[in-house]
């Protein structure tokens, strides 16, 4: 798809319509769509992304598999590697057992949130949503890839220099006008199918700076910071057309919800029914991005190529990302 801003509705007139759900993308990238905002990723988008790669540097954007070895969902488990030998030792094979594929750096993908009273992105039905069904599944996104620039909005540095540094042991809120005032500070501009990643050091925080003891608090308590809910935030990465929205938290969003959250009705009062099933935006969570950041922050660039390509896995809910920033 190649729509212009102006073509596309805004978040304002989602609200207005009644040829679908309010708030919705349904239908704008076509009556069988699949892959949601990410249409937004046009060939020409591609190639002018890759003009932004100047020095050939590449950061890796994927904690390890194993990295979170306290799952951050009580229900998935720990990853089990395991290896196999045959021929006296001379050829190895590999297998792993309770692969949760979004157990550390993932994309949830469109089949991931249903919202409660429209269901699924697109008009997807319910039984449609099976393993091994085509539907919504990831292997459309990797089928594509997610290509494009890269845009980073490095939050703890912004609220650092503001004297507000985050606390990343609670639910500290990520406010729009912190999104806002970062991009400013950082002289940004968005472009249509922008792949916005916003750092906050709080996957870093967890993995290196906590004790198991403090980490498995955390989790119990479902204690996370991340960006508010409320229509205004909907709203702003609707009309910036993001492609994707990822971070290095573990659901963009702030866990528990602000006590005024609007979604009263999703899971958790969040926004992931909205953003995920209704807008058609595939999210990223528990990036890497503490060295992509730091490099940005010392040669003033926040822009540059990014690639992500999802398992190709027919139904898959989630993936790893397999993403990288080359610059």
């Amino acid at each position: 798809m190649t729509e212009s801003k102006k073509d596309l509705p805004s978040y304002a007139e989602l609200l207005e319509r009644t040829d679908a759900p309010p708030g919705s993308g349904w239908g704008l990238f076509g009556a069988d769509d699949n892959t949601g905002t990410i249409n937004l990723l046009s060939t020409e988008a591609v190639v002018d992304a890759a003009a932004l790669v100047k020095r050939g540097v590449t950061f890796n954007l994927d904690y390890e598999l194993n990295a979170f070895a306290q799952p951050v969902s009580p229900y998935r488990r720990e990853i089990q590697h395991n290896m196999v030998t045959r021929h006296d030792g001379q050829v190895y094979d590999d297998f792993v057992n309770d692969f949760f594929l979004q157990g550390s750096s993932q994309i949830d993908g469109l089949r991931h949130h249903r919202h409660k009273i429209h269901g699924f992105y697109n008009r997807v039905q319910n039984e449609e949503v099976e393993a091994d069904s085509p539907a919504l599944g990831v292997q459309h996104i990797a089928q594509k890839g997610i290509v494009g620039r890269g845009v980073l909005l490095d939050i703890q540095r912004y609220r650092e220099a503001q004297g507000r540094p985050l606390d990343l042991s609670t639910n500290t809120v990520i406010t729009l006008a912190d999104l806002e005032g970062a991009a400013e500070a950082q002289d940004i501009s968005f472009r249509k199918g922008d792949i916005l990643l916003m750092h906050t050091g709080w996957a870093n925080h967890f993995l290196k700076q906590l004790s198991p003891d403090d980490q498995a608090r955390i989790i119990k308590e479902r204690t996370f910071c991340g960006i508010e809910q409320s229509r205004e935030m909907l709203a702003w990465i609707w009309d910036n057309h993001f492609a994707v929205f990822a971070s290095d938290t573990v659901v963009v969003e702030v866990m528990p919800s602000i006590p005024d959250s609007p979604f009263e009705i999703n899971v958790g009062r969040l926004m992931h029914p909205d953003l995920i099933a209704l807008m058609g935006m595939c999210l990223g969570e528990m990036w890497k991005l503490d060295e992509l950041a730091a490099d940005c922050a010392q040669d003033r660039s926040y822009e540059f190529f990014l690639t992500a390509k999802p398992l190709n896995l027919v139904g898959g809910v989630g993936s790893p990302p397999n993403a990288l920033a080359i610059k």
